[in-house]
């Protein structure tokens, strides 16, 4: 019944507390920071009427020392902290499906999708041979169609995944487009 995270990913999570003050008895002050550098901390205002609040953009695999001041104008509440230390930065792409293949074309999808990833790059090319064509696809989309291929083809396609950190994760698969159609 005090404060608490739930939802902890490698860069955000959420902290509920229970209702202290109203919209009209107070605010709260939320101070953040991470537990090895408190110079960092953050700080951030919110209504009364709040009992939960998403922080983002967090350090993966980083403790963060948080309080919360309840600012009342009728009674005095004590401060309330707690530790949360958010995920290992997920491994991503954890799969990569191919579907909808036709003769000249295939769609490709992943999962994961996470904040971290500041974009992906789709690699194709046909199997065997080495003509690698590169997509670019926005941290924010998780799937693409690859168009102008070879019919009765298996490509192999890497999914990279670019970290906002700068690291990158790739994961492969194959796809075989179809046969195309008999001309008329």
């Amino acid at each position: 019944n005090r404060l608490h995270a739930t939802d902890v990913t490698s860069s955000s999570f959420r902290l509920v507390w229970p209702q202290l003050l109203s919209q009209e008895t107070g605010y709260y002050t939320l101070e953040y920071a991470p537990r090895a550098d408190v110079a960092r901390k953050r700080t951030q205002q919110m209504s009364g009427g709040h009992t939960s609040l998403v922080l983002s953009g967090l350090a993966p695999e980083t403790t963060y020392e948080v309080a919360l001041i309840p600012e009342s104008n009728v009674h005095y509440f004590p401060p309330q902290t707690t530790r949360v230390t958010t995920l290992a930065e997920e491994i991503s792409p954890v799969q990569v499906l191919i579907s909808e293949s036709g003769p000249r074309s295939f769609h490709v999808s992943w999962a994961p999708l996470l904040d971290s990833v500041l974009s992906y790059q789709v690699l194709y090319g046909p199997l065997p041979g080495n003509s690698v064509k590169v997509l670019q696809v926005d941290g924010r989309h998780n799937s693409t169609v690859v168009e102008h291929l070879a019919p009765n083809t298996t490509y192999l396609v890497t999914v990279t995944a670019i970290y906002r950190s700068g690291k990158e994760k790739s994961l492969s698969a194959k796809a075989c487009t179809q046969e195309g159609e008999w001309a008329a």
